[in-house]
């Protein structure tokens, strides 16, 4: 069977019910462009409604983000802001939940979570993490389990997972 593309494919997509999740990404010092253009193309994947970059995020335009990212940070709003818990207490006030993915003592894991139906997910430094100013104001903390020898993985790759799964949970509920 031959896969779908271009307008077939679009076609095919336009079929499936999007879930009813409001869903803003923040970047907080998310320095690999790898990293910050992956988030890009995530965020488009996932109906993101806004990107914020903040702290020492790489921004755009930046050729590694415009490559990994497909060009989707074009498509995808964005703003730069330079600390991540202004941004959380401004989008507490248009009511979203800010939940931020990290490995903390009071951290839930991902798949035993109700998410509301708006929410913000904030990711951290490559080494450092989400830093302790931002997991202050942070209304929830989840983390994904590690079962092999790690204690971590990509940026990205922990975006994708958290937010194909919180999507996902909202589209069954």
């Amino acid at each position: 069977m031959k896969s779908l593309r271009a307008k077939p494919l679009k076609d095919f997509l336009k079929r499936i019910e999007r879930p009813k999740a409001e869903l803003i990404f923040i970047l907080q010092d998310v320095e690999d462009p790898v990293n910050v253009g992956s988030s890009f193309r995530i965020a488009d994947a996932c109906g993101v409604k806004k990107i914020f970059l903040t702290g020492i995020s790489t921004c755009p335009p930046h050729p590694a983000i415009k490559k990994v990212g497909r060009g989707k940070e074009r498509r995808i709003k964005w703003e730069y802001v330079e600390q991540a818990s202004d941004v959380i207490i401004n989008l507490r006030r248009e009511g979203f939940t800010s939940c931020a993915l990290e490995i903390t003592a009071d951290a839930q894991l991902y798949y035993e979570v109700e998410y509301p139906d708006k929410l913000c997910l904030v990711v951290g430094h490559e080494d450092h993490g989400v830093t302790k100013r931002t997991l202050a104001v942070c209304d929830m903390k989840i983390f994904l389990p590690m079962y092999g020898k790690g204690t971590s993985m990509n940026v990205h790759v922990s975006l994708a997972i958290a937010a194909a799964h919180i999507l996902y949970s909202k589209s069954i509920a």
